[in-house]
């Protein structure tokens, strides 16, 4: 495929900037808003079982339109779209969840956004592609802020199940980087989206109807630092607002930008996760666990800076990411909602040749 030119790229850079920040800053809403169901007695599995099936509803008919009719192609990737459903979204957004029962919202996100190191390590494992020193050094740095970050140090109380939950969350995230990226999966983002919802909720419903999953639910209203909300509007807001136009977002961002830009974008997710965390929760970190958590990020950014250059033209060449335009996807997706959108993580830049 001939190489993009410079007219081409600004408006595919513009358009996948703007797909990753809407993606970043929609996803930081969903851990202030569980936490306020959790506290009015929901449990994390019913939060998640109602976020994904509100999702996988909005975003079913514009997925199944967006295949144009080309049903062969859920059949070619059915591989990666149950990968995505269990561990993507089933499992990235319930062991979430659990960890902020115990831990802080930007805590268990920033445990979370350690992802790229677990994809370098897989992608050194199965590919071969050894990292870097740059990219050791930023894995060492984010590794001495995590510790920092969880207050290991400091003498305070550490929730080894909340850590836990969140490495957890972790290894979702990293499948999620890794199917995201990958420019080889025939499907667009809208199908592959909806498709991995669908699986998450069918997935959720056996895992509650056998009583692996507990599910309990409550009335009312949840009680937030500046305001209360009604529950039914929380839980409207976590399936339309950080889930449905989420993934898609996500989805297309990183299709446009590659695994390495996509990654420093993602970033401001940490950011607007603390900020709302700090306003709507009153959940102020102390001067170590802003030590660490400046230490995570850099780390991850020095990591991001030691991957080698030459997969983000993989990317660029991505006959998906040319075909679904910003126009496309805003009009599949905006139905749900033309106000939502939601949030990626971190990538590496191997990733598009997985």
């Amino acid at each position: 495929m001939a190489p993009m030119t410079h007219d081409g790229f600004r408006p595919r850079l513009a358009s996948g900037l703007t797909f990753a920040l809407i993606a970043a800053a929609s996803f930081a809403l969903s851990g202030s808003l569980a936490k306020g169901l959790m506290e009015a007695g929901w449990t994390p599995g019913a939060a998640v079982l109602f976020r994904v099936g509100i999702a996988a509803v909005a975003l079913a008919v514009p997925g199944a339109i967006a295949l144009r009719g080309q049903w062969h192609l859920l059949r070619e990737a059915v591989g990666s779209i149950v990968a995505y459903g269990l561990f993507a979204v089933a499992g990235a957004q319930l062991f979430y969840f659990m960890a902020v029962q115990t831990l802080d919202v930007s805590v268990a996100l920033l445990v979370e956004y350690m992802a790229p190191v677990a994809v370098i390590v897989w992608l050194w494992a199965r590919h071969g592609v050894r990292p870097t020193r740059l990219t050791t050094a930023g894995a060492a740095i984010a590794m001495v802020g995590l510790v920092l970050l969880l207050n290991v140090v400091g003498g305070g109380p550490v929730s080894f199940a909340g850590i836990g939950w969140a490495l957890a969350a972790m290894v979702g995230a990293t499948v999620y980087f890794i199917i995201s990226a990958d420019t080889s999966n025939p499907l667009p983002p809208l199908t592959l989206a909806a498709a991995g919802l669908l699986v998450a909720t069918v997935v959720l419903d056996l895992a509650a109807a056998i009583g692996i999953l507990p599910i309990a639910t409550a009335g009312g209203d949840i009680h937030l630092v500046p305001f209360s909300m009604p529950v039914w509007l929380a839980v409207v807001l976590l399936g339309v607002v950080t889930a449905a136009v989420a993934y898609v977002a996500g989805i297309a961002a990183t299709r446009r930008l590659g695994a390495r830009l996509g990654s420093f974008v993602a970033l401001s997710e940490v950011v607007s996760a603390s900020l709302i965390a700090w306003l709507l929760l009153g959940q102020a970190p102390g001067p170590i666990q802003l030590a660490g958590a400046v230490l995570v990020l850099a780390g991850v950014v020095v990591l991001k800076l030691g991957e080698p250059t030459h997969a983000p033209q993989a990317v660029a060449d991505a006959p998906i990411a040319d075909e679904l335009t910003a126009r496309e996807i805003a009009g599949d997706a905006a139905s749900p909602a033309d106000s939502l959108t939601v949030e990626p993580l971190p990538e590496p830049a191997e990733v598009a040749a997985v």
